[in-house]
């Protein structure tokens, strides 16, 4: 009977996932979820559910003497939740997995308001006004899954290899990277500011000895760019490691991790990324290339391209066209870029030895993209004090910070690397609001 939960031949079967249906024995199941779409003709019915899995065609022959379940099909409206029992038949002819559900019985969850806010063709902003409708698509549910097996593979890597998963504190009493971008809020009697990156965090876990360590947690960057590129909330994949020789160390720990990731996405997920994306999920083979920074920006001026020269770092058309150089030359999507001048990098960056005028440096840029900054960091405490001061910054008012390195720790580095970056580029997405679940920037604080 409609509203009861469905019965058959004596027997409540459990709900089946979408997905599991293609391997259930033809006779009685049970689904869930939301309505995607209804063909309602006057001699049969036919509705496509979706789940979180998946889609299955409901079918209802309409009898001369029309039924209940006619009545409710009539009614339903795209994005109304419900459970239908039935009986489960295989069929070539259905594009759907080649099956069906008759429906015997259905249960309505929530009825949806049957005009939609928003439609496929949709602006992006209109979109994420309903992000929560515009998430009910196979393509976005893929970037969700995709990104979750991402994660998990880089969990993988670096738990099988012996490193500490910290949490650090996103409230600060001063700020994480420079006075700039800075959050500030109100804090009992105190002032308090968003954390901008765990950096100080990532380096007092290598004085309290823990050797390696990560942590993927969000970030808060008071920035109001409107690029495709920024966010003003991001996830952070940060990780940083103990006796190293140099920021080649974090290198080659970063570029394996990439490929190690890369991989299990493309394993689990590069045949439904094709399917629905159009886009090959290319696993990046070892070692990644590398070109000092100089040396990327006479490539580029060859290319016809002129960084600006009151900009010491690569700005994003000279990012591309050495990426593009780099797919080129080396058939390779990505590049590191090293050898950053000191007078653009962070006071706790370790300069050259050499040529103090440029740093342990490096940028990742994938595709064109950069989407990390790593370093091996200073960890001698007086020389941090001097290139706090020559940045314009008061020691004592880092002094939590220094006392890391005033009781011994190792030669360190590592680096920060945003997801939402890591997957827009994955799945060529133009606009990282794409595949962030829910985006934060200037003008966006909802939903």
């Amino acid at each position: 009977m409609l509203g009861k939960r469905p019965v058959n031949s004596g027997i409540v079967t459990a709900r089946i996932l979408i997905k599991d249906l293609a391997a259930t024995p033809e006779g009685p199941v049970t689904v869930s979820g939301w309505v995607e779409t209804v063909r309602d003709q006057k001699k049969v019915q036919f509705v496509v559910l979706r789940d979180e899995t998946g889609a299955a065609q409901l079918v209802h022959p309409v009898p001369e003497e029309r039924d209940a379940v006619a009545d409710v099909i009539s009614g339903l409206a795209q994005g109304t939740f419900l459970t239908v029992t039935g009986e489960l038949k295989l069929d070539e002819r259905v594009k759907l997995g080649g099956l069906e559900v008759k429906v015997a019985d259905i249960e309505i969850a929530a009825a949806a308001i049957p005009e939609t806010p928003i439609a496929a063709d949709s602006g992006i902003d209109k979109r994420m006004d309903w992000r929560f409708i515009d998430l009910r698509t196979a393509r976005n549910n893929l970037v969700f899954r995709a990104q979750t097996t991402f994660e998990h593979a880089m969990r993988t890597f670096w738990i099988d290899r012996g490193y500490i998963e910290i949490h650090t504190p996103k409230l600060m009493a001063s700020a994480s990277e420079s006075n700039a971008e800075l959050f500030e809020i109100e804090y009992f009697e105190t002032k308090a500011y968003l954390a901008q990156s765990p950096q100080f965090f990532k380096q007092m876990a290598q004085s309290a000895g823990f050797g390696k360590i990560f942590e993927i947690a969000p970030v808060f960057r008071a920035d109001p760019s409107f690029t495709s590129r920024h966010a003003t909330e991001f996830i952070s994949v940060d990780a940083e490691i103990s006796w190293i020789d140099s920021h080649e160390d974090v290198m080659k720990m970063q570029e394996e991790l990439l490929h190690f990731a890369i991989s299990a996405v493309k394993e689990k997920h590069g045949d439904a990324i094709k399917e629905l994306f159009d886009v090959d999920v290319v696993v990046p083979s070892l070692p990644f290339p590398r070109i000092p920074l100089a040396e990327a920006k006479k490539i580029v001026a060859e290319r016809g391209y002129e960084v600006p020269r009151h900009d010491e770092d690569m700005d994003p058309e000279g990012e591309r066209q050495i990426a593009a150089y780099v797919e080129e030359t080396y058939g390779h999507e990505f590049v590191f870029l090293t050898d950053y001048a000191t007078s653009i990098r962070p006071f706790y960056h370790m300069r050259d030895e050499a040529n103090p005028a440029i740093t342990r440096s490096y940028d990742l840029i994938w595709r064109g993209t950069e989407i990390t900054t790593g370093a091996q960091r200073e960890h001698r405490v007086e020389i941090l004090e001097q290139q706090a001061r020559e940045k314009g910054l008061k020691p004592e008012e880092l002094e939590f910070y220094l006392d890391f390195f005033r009781y011994g720790v190792p030669p360190h580095g590592g680096f920060g690397m945003g997801l939402s970056r890591v997957m827009m580029l994955m799945l060529h997405q133009p606009n990282l609001r794409e595949v962030t679940y829910l985006f934060r920037g200037p003008n966006r604080l909802t939903p």
